[in-house]
């Protein structure tokens, strides 16, 4: 008879596992941010009840595993139905739809146009999106999308009445059905074409009309999009080209109204590195219906009054997956053994997390404090939205590329097998940084926005200086900020990265210091403003940055 051999057992025990602990989930995303807390308390946000309920619904295990499946299993494009005939439809995993209904549910895509006399709904908005965004992004692109096409709808009267209701809706209907038939519907946009890509002026797909010319008359469009996001959407804002008045906007709906499938063709869905759940495309317009929504020979101000909204959804967006990636990185630090001791006691671990605590909070501080400015039109928040929404997107975004790939080391190999929340978050940052316009086109759109109203930068370095004057370092960066401001266009432009990316570090500074405990903002200012800060995270003065209270305050232990 064969016995066990004690030595021979022990030696081959490898799944007896220790020091290895899975990401965090089970926790409320709300109630744990104490940071977000704040920022809603200042804007006198009466929505604290709604949002815990979202926070917990949100950091369940079972949203997780939604967001994982749903990241796992990708958009199919049925092309045809089994006789051949055209059906341009597109299958989900289940789990899509469970995040795009807790979505809708919680107002995420309206939630500013539903509550009209709140005087905190853009910050509330973005507290939404900000708690959604930590742990499933795909499902934000739609919600995004239509969010910004409210507005331009409202513009247009007859339209409004059509469907008004069903953009405001908080009940989720997955049908591919007619507008007339659903409770609730999506809307995308489509700009992009191959041959100008932000270049939307290169634009050659045609509307032709029907009869009459103009504002909410109706058009047949022959030609294409080279990312036409997202197919599924009930109906989308699309630009075309008349030969009458020039580019012009247009209202193009999946479906007609005699029942019949609009000639929207979906000629392939993109393979993306990321933001693998959400479904984007390639397509053909043969003829398809549309109706033009804003001014004649305007299309390209009207879909970009879309797009400044979208851009805010992009900041607030990647600041939450730096929330995100912050709390996980620190809740398995405080668990993970090396070297005799918790990694969260290594020295050289808690620089590297004191400074993404840092940049985490100014990424959040400024992005809510540029959605509470969406709450009016006066010409302060009018310079913010302007100047500084286009510059947010250009360094938060690009910021985030950077530090997820940072966070993920702190996984170690773990981090970067494919089958956690932190590669996820690694694969899904550089979206931000392309949709609605890279890098290069933010900085350009920073310039133009100077350069068309010089008095608008003025009021933003004042607004600034009123609170970087308190501080000696701070005091002299907007001073010589301000100087390089006033150059000739052709230096402004070759320098516009240095100098987009020092207003909006400034910026996040002068946020810090006005609304963040002392020792976060002196923290930030003193490193930004080192000499070496950005070569790598981490390179921090101990002594010059309160650690303990910094890490306790990102995510309480």
């Amino acid at each position: 008879m064969q016995t066990s051999n004690p030595t021979f057992d022990q030696a081959w025990m490898t799944h007896q596992i220790t020091n290895q602990f899975d990401e965090l989930e089970n926790y409320n995303l709300f109630s744990s941010d104490t940071v977000l807390h704040e920022i809603l308390k200042r804007y006198g946000s009466h929505d604290q009840a709604t949002l815990c309920e979202m926070g917990k619904a949100v950091g369940s295990s079972e949203y997780y595993e939604y967001a994982d499946l749903a990241n796992r299993h990708t958009p199919i494009l049925q092309s045809f139905d089994a006789r051949g005939r055209r059906k341009d439809y597109i299958v989900f995993h289940p789990a899509w739809h469970k995040w795009m209904s807790l979505n809708r549910q919680f107002d995420t895509h309206a939630h500013p146009f539903n509550q009209p006399n709140s005087k905190s709904k853009w910050v509330e908005w973005a507290a939404r999106f900000y708690l959604a965004g930590q742990v499933e992004c795909g499902n934000l692109c739609p919600n995004s999308m239509t969010l910004g096409s409210i507005p331009l709808i409202q513009r247009e009267p007859e339209l409004w009445a059509k469907i008004g209701e069903k953009l405001l809706s908080t009940e989720y209907d997955e049908r591919d059905v007619p507008i007339a038939q659903k409770k609730s519907i999506w809307l995308g946009m489509g700009m992009t074409e191959k041959q100008g890509g932000s270049d939307v002026r290169a634009n050659e797909t045609l509307a032709a009309p029907i009869a009459e010319t103009g504002r909410g008359q109706a058009y047949l469009l022959t030609g294409h999009k080279w990312f036409f996001s997202a197919p599924m959407c009930d109906a989308h804002l699309v630009v075309a080209k008349t030969e009458q008045d020039g580019l012009a906007c247009f209202f193009v709906p999946r479906w007609l109204e005699d029942g019949s499938k609009n000639q929207i063709q979906v000629q392939r869905l993109k393979e993306k590195v990321g933001n693998r759940s959400n479904s984007s495309s390639e397509v053909e317009f043969k003829n398809a219906w549309g109706i033009m929504i804003g001014e004649a020979g305007r299309g390209i101000p009207t879909i970009i009054e879309m797009a400044n909204y979208t851009r805010l959804t992009c900041s607030v967006g990647s600041s939450a997956m730096l929330r995100q990636a912050l709390v996980q990185s620190i809740a398995y630090t405080r668990q993970r053994k090396a070297f005799g001791k918790l990694l969260i006691e290594q020295p050289l671990m808690r620089a590297v997390l004191a400074d993404l605590a840092l940049e985490s909070e100014a990424a959040t501080q400024l992005s809510f404090h540029l959605a509470q400015c969406y709450e009016s039109d006066d010409a302060l928040s009018v310079a913010w939205k302007r100047i500084m929404t286009p510059a947010a997107k250009f360094w938060i975004c690009k910021r985030t590329v950077e530090l997820s790939g940072e966070m993920m080391e702190v996984f170690g190999g773990n981090g970067y097998v494919d089958n956690g929340i932190m590669a996820r978050i690694f694969k899904e940052a550089p979206v931000n940084t392309i949709w609605e316009g890279s890098g290069n086109v933010m900085c350009l759109d920073v310039l133009r926005a100077v350069a068309r109203d010089a008095e608008s930068i003025e009021v933003l370095f004042k607004d600034l200086a009123a609170t970087a004057n308190t501080d000696a370092t701070l005091q002299t960066e907007l001073q010589d900020l301000f100087k390089s401001f006033h150059q000739s266009p052709e230096d402004l432009q070759f320098m516009g990265r240095s100098l987009v990316s020092r207003l909006t570090v400034l910026a996040q500074a002068v946020l810090l210091k006005r609304y963040a405990p002392d020792y976060v903002a002196a923290g930030f200012i003193q490193s930004r403003y080192s000499a070496k800060h950005g070569q790598v995270v981490g390179m921090l003065d101990v002594k010059m940055v309160d650690v303990e209270r910094l890490l306790e305050r990102a995510f309480a232990s």
